[in-house]
């Protein structure tokens, strides 16, 4: 995949932008292609306001909740390793990459977003490691062992695929930084985790705070 190509459809939303090879804060084993910090510095235009709030390209960042599981992952790699995994809504691909980097015997970045199975095919390239895509999740019919995903639920339209979750693997593991206590049948929280997003966004302190949340197949 050509970085040129990315950077091109980045430019389209920000013409000033560029991605850059970046280390991630607590995850030293991983680095991915994201958005430059000096292009956050500046002041935008109207426009460039309104693009970014229309498509965003949310792709060139590490969000907390990606870089806290990741993080999880691979301080607990028997949580993946032999298994057949599937990242739901990748974006930048960096739990996709933290499983395949802990053993899983397969993973697919799956999203819906062309650009970002872009990033993360450069991403996975940055780093050496092997990774499978796919667009629409419905239409995936290999053996998933294990389902991961990461700040899915900011649209309460994603709660549905909740059960598809359950119903499509043995085992889901969700990380949100948004919702608190998910109440929905058959998932659990285990604990709560450290993340921030990078670039640094400023986020509150409260956005840190990451759930972890666990479902296993006819719980």
């Amino acid at each position: 995949m050509n970085l040129a190509a990315l950077q091109a459809e980045l430019r389209r939303t920000l013409p000033h932008a560029r991605l850059v090879a970046s280390d991630l804060p607590g995850v030293p084993e991983l680095r991915l292609w994201l958005l430059d910090p000096d292009n956050l510095d500046q002041a935008f235009s109207s426009e460039e306001t309104r693009r970014i709030l229309e498509d965003p390209p949310y792709w060139g960042f590490c969000w907390g909740s990606g870089l806290a599981l990741a993080r999880w992952i691979l301080d607990h790699p028997q949580e993946v390793r032999g298994k057949r995994v599937l990242d739901f809504g990748s974006g930048s691909g960096v739990v996709a990459l933290a499983c395949c980097l802990a053993g899983a015997q397969s993973t697919i970045a799956c999203d819906l977003d062309p650009q970002a199975r872009m990033a993360c095919e450069l991403n996975a390239g940055l780093n050496a490691l092997p990774l499978a895509y796919a667009g629409d999740f419905f239409a995936q019919s290999e053996p998933v062992d294990l389902i991961v995903a990461a700040d899915v639920l900011y649209d309460a339209d994603n709660r549905f695929f909740l059960d598809r979750f359950v119903q499509r693997a043995g085992a889901v593991l969700l990380a949100d930084s948004r919702v608190r206590d998910l109440q929905h049948p058959g998932y659990r929280r285990e604990r709560v985790l450290e993340g921030r997003t990078w670039p640094d966004l400023g986020e509150p302190v409260e956005f840190r705070q990451v759930s972890l949340y666990r479902a296993t197949s006819g719980a």
